[in-house]
């Protein structure tokens, strides 16, 4: 599920964390990298574990209405089906999910009072009233599910509970959501797919890795490339953020012979606008075309495939 574009975040936060620091070296930031793969298949775990630990509390609902003196028709009508359902239960019985939660540590982290809030915040709702009261077809099943999680992205509780745990909930947060509709749509029949989250070897090791690694050992090689490009600039004026996206696409121009340069350029244009100044999207968009422009020139752009140079 972690995309091209997650794994070249995941490798400019690591080429800045080193070039902040002298000391470290190149096997340093491949772990830097390494973790940081491992914090967002963390971060999407915890999210799947706080939606059912949240689903739990239905029980405890169920419970105290039919344990009232005088309840009342709507009391008796309730059940806790939201997680006693077949997607609910696909995912709670998930022998293989429910060991990986407690190997990562991730079940000591979703607290019991915080879920209990979500839970009773949630069953304000129409939505679930409606599930719990009115809702026969099991495909609803996944669609309240759908309804809670979004429910939990508009808490300011739920986005205290994520940063607080992950700092890189907000670089990770459009990767996660649509990680986790994902794996709630597949719901009863796979509740095995949080496994694909973790990216492929490809995706991880030979694109990812190789360009961590390249962008360190030519760095000198790529200063050289960008500075003919800088029109009325010094290389020591241009920001670090904006020099390590024009060296990572750079290295992507020349090494990766399957990746387009417009998706090259396209991407680190829209990098820039996260993750740099206002102004850096036009600058870097302006050097790179000029590069693309110089290294097409010189035959130094070799693409094959779906990669086509134009």
């Amino acid at each position: 599920m972690l995309s091209r574009r997650n794994i070249r975040i995941k490798v400019l936060q690591s080429l800045y964390m080193i070039g902040r620091d002298p000391q470290l070296n190149t096997d340093d930031a491949l772990e830097f990298y390494r973790q940081a793969l491992d914090r967002s298949q963390e971060l999407y775990l915890f999210n799947l574990l706080t939606l059912l630990r949240t689903t739990e509390f239905a029980l405890e609902d169920t419970e105290r209405k039919q344990s009232k003196y005088l309840p009342s028709d709507e009391d008796k009508q309730f059940t806790a089906k939201i997680f006693t359902n077949k997607s609910t239960q696909a995912l709670s019985k998930e022998p293989d999910l429910q060991l990986i939660f407690k190997k990562k540590g991730i079940d000591k982290l979703v607290e019991e009072d915080t879920a209990r809030k979500f839970y009773k915040s949630f069953a304000k709702t129409r939505e679930y009233k409606d599930y719990v009261l009115h809702a026969k077809s099991s495909d609803r099943d996944r669609d309240i599910l759908l309804d809670l999680y979004k429910h939990l992205l508009k808490e300011e509780l739920f986005e205290e509970t994520m940063d607080d745990h992950f700092p890189t909930w907000e670089d990770d947060r459009s990767l996660i959501v649509g990680a986790m509709k994902k794996t709630i749509k597949a719901l009863p029949e796979s509740p095995e797919l949080f496994r694909t989250f973790r990216p492929d070897y490809e995706a991880g090791v030979e694109f990812g890795e190789n360009l961590l690694v390249q962008v360190i050992d030519k760095d000198a090689d790529f200063e050289k490339i960008i500075e003919p490009s800088l029109e009325n600039w010094e290389m020591d004026r241009v920001a670090n953020i904006d020099m390590i996206l024009l060296k990572m696409a750079i290295c992507e121009f020349l090494s990766f012979a399957s990746i387009p340069t417009k998706v090259t350029l396209n991407e680190y244009v829209e990098l820039s606008k996260i993750y740099s100044t206002d102004k850096s999207k036009d600058f870097i968009n302006g050097v790179l075309d000029k590069v693309l422009k110089d290294l097409a020139e010189k035959g130094d752009i070799k693409k094959s495939g779906r990669g086509l140079e134009d």
